[in-house]
């Protein structure tokens, strides 16, 4: 029987907790306003200990980023492994899997936000690629799906064949969630009516949904 009493095992809880408490508070207050003396206080550890474990912020931001990343598909994995989801026709599939991103915009809308304030991060201090491989691959757990119902799709002729399908998923996502980012950071222009956020979502939706049925 596992002694989660033992060193090595007490180590890893304390890193996991230090983990989720750092996204609950980045959630709530923004990466920059928190800062590793007030994770520490909030998980009753000393900053030393907690520098131990994670050798700067910006690694615990990234671990905390891709543990929230994670904990998101764990919120929809149930929908879409569901045998009512996989008898629908592969358009459908897709389209209910791109409304996703609606569910995502609707409920987790602090999440949405921290996604422009971590971009924003990597580049201001040029994050190496190799420190972001965990981070990806959290984001491309959603692809396989995807390329799942396309493949349905194909099979019951519902989906025309894409020459290059992950380029196609890729640009879906990128836009969406940039659009998303940018709803949700508020209005500037005079011009600016974010009141129907979730009507311009669904265009977009409407639109790839459009580009991928078979006619």
């Amino acid at each position: 029987m596992e002694n989660e009493f033992e060193p090595q095992n007490f180590r890893c809880k304390r890193i996991n907790h230090a983990i989720e408490v750092s996204a609950q508070m980045f959630l709530q207050s923004g990466i920059d306003n928190v800062k590793m003396t007030d994770i520490a206080d909030e998980c009753g550890i000393g900053v030393a200990t907690l520098y131990r474990y994670f050798s700067s912020k910006t690694e615990l931001v990234i671990s905390a980023m891709t543990y929230m990343w994670e904990e998101t598909k764990k919120m929809f994995s149930g929908v879409f492994e569901s045998p009512s989801f996989k008898e629908q026709t592969g358009l459908k599939q897709c389209s209910d899997l791109m409304r996703m991103f609606i569910v995502l915009y609707e409920s987790r809308p602090a999440f949405m936000k921290l996604l422009g304030e971590f971009d924003l991060m990597v580049l201001r201090e040029k994050i190496p690629k190799e420190k972001l491989v965990d981070y990806e691959k959290s984001i491309l757990n959603f692809y396989p799906v995807f390329e799942s119902a396309y493949h349905t799709g194909l099979k019951d002729n519902s989906i025309r064949e894409i020459e290059n399908f992950q380029l196609f998923y890729v640009s879906f996502a990128h836009t969406y969630m940039e659009l998303g980012k940018k709803l949700l950071q508020g209005e500037i222009l005079p011009s600016d009516d974010f009141s129907l956020g979730a009507k311009e979502l669904e265009t977009v939706i409407d639109a790839a949904v459009y580009y991928m049925k078979k006619v």
